[in-house]
């Protein structure tokens, strides 16, 4: 991939911003801003994946009836196939010095690619606040398992604390973020070690073994599991993160820190939960319904409070990125406002989503892991479409051009939004979702007999809509694509 901008500086970003709060929003970043090494990356990718809540995959993973080795493999694979994605999205926002969803308009056009920033922002604002909530309701499981008051006042409290922190980085923007990150990283690095060594004792690793194998169905079911919980839930943000960086900055590192930096922790973090879980069956029963309450079943009360940080601070980690990246996908979907606004507007969304999920809800994860595949399916079909849009591209952006409907690159690529609506219609009718039930219309590839009972687990439709939008763009877009370098050659040698 070689894929850069010309030297125009295109947009500025308004400059009436509170200070200290970062001002640019979905413009290129000037040249004079851009700074940092590619090992920088690893801190945001690593504070914002090194939850305690990878280790409930486990469970989740076992559901699928696939033997412990079948899932050290597919979760491994998973994770890091995944999270190689981001990193080469990643190589384009550094070379583009753009947010993703910018970048994304060459692909889709400049007012096609709203469709693509409407799916990002809402998958990241439901993202942030399914973490948000989750950290609110893990300090009153946590205090209830003290024996303290887990009622309403602590959910309250812990709920303004962490949505305060979550929305205050959103506004404040990357620098902030970058040193919030760094900092969540080694505490939460720490504790998840000592978290492992405390409750190691549970692994019974000749049960963990016995386990019998499972069918390709299973297999693949489950892989696709990882990869949409993992890398697939960050592609529309990947080159969020790196648009600050120099333009000479290696590309290999890019993506070597932004794999590394978001694969190390959950490996490790899997893996362990694929050890409890194969351990013990009551163990792993309770952590459906109450994940934070099963983890800390197992450690000694002296840490309950250690737990409870590092349990905080990881789905923080998650939450602020997701923010920072819902803002900018909102200014791409066509509201016109300061970046840091687009951030307060996501988190008053975020907080209201939190209340009724910490106050009122009987069932989240249920319906919300049905609500993560029904987005993954067309996001999974927007990553293969901008994928394969910077592999074809040689020469540089037309910077200017990417805010121009009238430009090169068009009001609408009908070819792209048109394989987006094709590998999610295709996709929606690979998946199936028995957890939501208001999802149960999907599935309708499938059929109602030994295929659907064999494969309907297995969410096939994310790989096909991965697929579909990947090669059929390096199918039909490659002549669109010249001829856009083609007018960009001819401008330079007329200037």
């Amino acid at each position: 991939m070689s894929t850069s901008v010309s030297s125009s500086p295109g947009p500025t970003p308004a400059d009436s911003a509170p200070r200290g709060v970062e001002v640019n929003g979905v413009n290129v970043i000037d040249e004079s801003e851009r700074k940092g090494t590619p090992r920088q990356l690893f801190w945001p990718w690593f504070a914002s994946n090194v939850s305690i809540f990878a280790i409930p995959y486990g469970v989740y993973i076992f559901g699928f009836g696939v033997s412990f080795w079948q899932a050290v493999i597919l979760g491994v694979v998973g994770i890091v196939f995944s999270f190689l994605l981001c990193g080469f999205i990643s190589v384009a926002g550094k070379r583009g010095n753009a947010p993703t969803l910018t970048l994304s308009r060459a692909a889709f056009g400049v007012r096609g690619n709203r469709v693509p920033s409407i799916l990002s922002w809402i998958l990241t604002v439901g993202w942030e606040t399914a973490l948000t909530s989750t950290a609110a309701l893990a300090v009153a499981t946590v205090f209830e398992e003290l024996g303290w008051n887990g009622g309403i006042v602590t959910k309250v409290v812990a709920l303004i604390v962490v949505a305060g922190l979550v929305v205050l980085g959103g506004v404040l923007g990357f620098d902030f973020i970058i040193r919030l990150q760094k900092w969540i990283t080694i505490i939460t690095g720490v504790l998840t070690v000592v978290y492992i060594v405390l409750s190691a004792h549970q692994v019974d690793f000749s049960t963990v073994s016995a386990l019998p194998a499972g069918n390709a169905a299973a297999f693949i079911g489950a892989l696709v599991l990882v990869m949409t919980g993992f890398g697939l839930g960050w592609v529309n943000a990947a080159a969020d993160y790196s648009r600050y960086l120099p333009r000479r900055s290696s590309s290999r590192g890019v993506v070597g820190w932004t794999t590394l930096g978001a694969s190390a922790a959950p490996i490790v973090l899997v893996v362990f939960g694929l050890l409890l879980a194969g351990s013990s069956a009551e163990l792993s029963a309770a952590v459906g319904p109450d994940p934070i309450g099963a983890l800390a079943s197992i450690l000694p009360i002296w840490f309950l409070i250690p737990f409870a940080l590092v349990a905080v601070l990881g789905l923080v980690g998650g939450a602020v990125l997701d923010i920072y990246s819902s803002g900018l996908a909102l200014l791409n979907a066509g509201l016109k406002i300061p970046r840091y606004l687009a951030a307060g507007v996501d988190g008053v969304l975020m907080i209201a989503g939190s209340i009724y999920v910490v106050f009122f809800a009987n069932d989240f994860i249920g319906p919300f892991q049905g609500f993560l595949i029904t987005l993954g399916v067309p996001i999974a079909a927007w990553a293969g479409i901008f994928l394969a849009d910077v592999q074809l591209r040689k020469a540089d952006y037309s910077v200017s051009e990417l805010f121009a409907a009238k430009g090169r690159y068009g009001s609408v690529q009908w070819v792209t939004v048109g394989l987006l609506v094709l590998g999610t219609a295709i996709g929606w009718g690979l998946v199936t979702n028995a957890a939501a039930g208001w999802l149960g219309w999907q599935g309708y590839l499938l059929g109602d007999g030994a295929f659907l009972k064999q494969w309907g687990g297995a969410n096939l439709g994310v790989l096909a809509a991965l697929l579909i939008g990947y090669l059929g763009t390096l199918l039909f877009m490659r002549p669109v694509v010249r001829q856009q370098e083609g007018i960009l050659q001819l401008d330079r040698d007329i200037v």
